[in-house]
Order: C-alpha cells, then structure tokens, then sequence
C-alpha cells in the first residue's frame, strides 16, 4: 500500500516538478470545501490527470482512500458479493484491450474507466447484480441498455460473467473512442 502511494507522489514530482506537500498548500488557498471541486480545479487550472487531482485531494482531506490500493478497493467492493467478481475481471480484460491509454481508477463503491474523461463506470450494486455505466451520448439504448441518469448515460445490469458479450463491449468502445 505504501510502495503504491510514494511511487505516485514521487511521480507526480517527476512530472510536475511539484511535492506533494506544495500541492497540498496550493490547492488549500483555493478555499475549496467539496473533493469534486478540488480535482476540477487541478485539472482545468494545472492539466493533471484524474490521478494525481484525486490523490492531492484526498491528501489535503485526510482520507483514507489515498493511502488505501486499488487491489484493496476492488476488494472491499466485492466483499460479501464474491460471485460477481468475475464479471468485473472480464470487464478489465476486455477494456485494456482498448489501449494503454485506459485509465482504471478504483474508487469505494465503483471502479471509474477513464481515457481523456471517464466513458463508463462498474459498480457492483447488489449481491446479484454488476451495474456497467457508459457514457453514449446521443445513443438512444435499447431494453439492455438503459438510459440512466447521473455520471453516466446508459446503463447495463450484467448478473453473470457470460452476459460481457460482443454487444456490451461495443458499445464501452463506441464510449472509450468519443471519451
């Protein structure tokens, strides 16, 4: 858990020629009170990525989501809900298949896909049932794609791994290549 945080700190040095600490002191200037405002900010203001705006927002509010591993995120969202998890590994394995430039970014409850912008979102919802998020603007769905409201535009509720078909994974890259 730690080799992960200081291995993105240290980056995030690299590549902005700022600490951790200096960004924690720059963005508390701002007066920002919610974490959506703060990594708005860092990324219209300064260009970083969703990453590194999430982690120097999380540091500055002491949460524990920084410090805590994606592995662990993941983890903790399957607790209790086992038998869904391979329906999320199919979903990775398909998705990195997009490219290198996915983005996978394990938050509490979801793991948010993410190219330039997030394009779709998986979150297991119930004990029985994997809800896919995709963002299709102007797609009109269908009875498996659903309209939804929120971060995402349509929605897909996956209840058994053979269910990531051809169908569903068209339409995350008809999302991955707008994003």
């Amino acid at each position: 858990m730690a080799d992960q945080a200081a291995t993105m700190k240290a980056n995030l040095e690299k590549n902005t020629g700022h600490n951790i600490e200096w960004w924690i002191k720059h963005l508390k200037k701002q007066k920002l009170e919610k974490h959506g405002e703060m990594i708005k900010f860092l990324k219209s203001e300064h260009g970083l990525g969703h990453g590194f705006a999430n982690l120097i927002a999380h540091e500055l509010r002491g949460s524990a989501a920084a410090h805590a591993e994606p592995d662990d995120l993941v983890e903790a969202q399957y607790a209790g809900k086992e038998s869904l998890r391979p329906i999320y590994d199919q979903l990775i394995k398909a998705v990195k298949a997009f490219g290198k430039d996915v983005e996978i970014a394990p938050k509490k409850t979801g793991v948010s896909l993410r190219r330039s912008k997030q394009f779709a979102l998986i979150e297991p919802k119930t004990k029985t049932r994997v809800d896919v998020g995709i963002n299709l603007k102007g797609h009109e769905g269908s009875d498996r794609l659903k309209p939804a409201k929120g971060m995402c535009t349509h929605k897909v509720g996956i209840t058994e791994a053979g269910e990531v078909d051809k169908e569903l994974i068209a339409w995350l890259r008809e999302a991955f290549d707008a994003s």
